[in-house]
């Protein structure tokens, strides 16, 4: 085994030129130097310097041997630097999100986790709640949020809001202003998510405890072709009160009471609790404090 003494040594000799000088700098002997420079060349099984001259040349192998040896000491920097607390870490997160997110606060909860961790870097996934939970099982995502759909044992899921859905559609579409019974809205194409989301499987699931007999439905993943097909006046679809609200001020949409409302939605920060969670901890409660389905794109 090689010490980082050893590594140090390599490092000023290729600095100053000579093993006199790297001596000095480190404030110990000459012959301490050359000792430390031998016992790292046993363990490289090579000759690090050609000493046919006056001044200390690396050769071939010493070079790529110094590239290494600078990183180590970089590293032992920064190991340093996180004791002492002057220096924020280094922080890779893969993180998993839905259409509404993405639309929404996702540039909020970035700005909040480089305000918390500089160094941080991202990795977005955006995609259907069903896809998004599978892969953090499978440990190909560190934190996904999504609404409350799905549960395991080894999965902690943080609760970050409870999200309000109303039903809407072209204004053309439903003239009339009194509420509808869940019988009454049956009767006009019903634009759902399927139950690849998380949103489109409660709200299914409650269609179903209300009784409702759906004649004509249509499934789409996407939250935004939704919003598209409701504004055409090709259906009635359940969106976010709050984040499309501009719409039916607007008169694009307009908002379709019925009796009983639609449930509100909560969304979770989940991540596994059987890996180290104290990052993964820390960004779903960056998330709850962050999270905010109110409008869109917000910095």
């Amino acid at each position: 085994m090689f010490s980082l003494k050893q590594v140090e040594a390599l490092c000023w000799i290729a600095r100053l030129g000579t093993f006199e000088r790297a001596a000095t700098k480190l404030n110990t002997t000459q012959s301490t130097i050359s000792k430390r420079v031998h016992e790292l060349e046993l363990v490289a099984g090579m000759p690090l310097f050609d000493r046919s001259g006056r001044s200390a040349r690396l050769t071939e192998k010493g070079e790529q041997l110094l590239a290494l040896a600078q990183e180590m000491l970089a590293l032992q920097q920064r190991v340093l630097h996180l004791k002492q607390g002057d220096e924020s870490p280094v922080r890779q997160l893969r993180l998993g999100i839905t259409e509404l997110t993405a639309l929404t606060w996702l540039p909020r909860l970035i700005a909040s986790l480089h305000a918390r961790y500089p160094k941080i870097t991202i990795e977005t996934e955006v995609d259907m709640s069903r896809d998004l939970y599978d892969r953090l099982q499978e440990d190909r995502l560190d934190v996904i949020i999504i609404p409350t759909a799905f549960s395991d044992p080894q999965i902690t899921a943080v609760e970050l809001t409870r999200n309000r859905n109303v039903w809407m559609c072209s204004p053309k579409l439903i003239r009339t202003r009194r509420k509808l019974s869940i019988a009454e809205l049956a009767e006009y194409t019903i634009l759902v998510q399927g139950n690849r989301s998380g949103s489109g499987l409660r709200v299914s699931k409650w269609l179903q405890s209300e009784g409702a007999m759906l004649s004509r439905l249509f499934s789409c993943d996407s939250l935004i072709a939704l919003l598209g097909m409701a504004v055409a006046g090709l259906g009635v679809t359940y969106l976010p009160l709050q984040c499309f609200k501009p719409l039916v001020t607007e008169g694009k949409l307009k908002i379709v009471p019925t009796d009983p409302e639609l449930p509100a939605i909560p969304y979770v920060a989940m991540y596994r609790h059987d890996r180290p969670s104290a990052f993964t901890a820390s960004v779903a409660e960056i998330a709850r404090t962050t999270c905010d389905f109110s409008r869109q794109l917000q910095g």
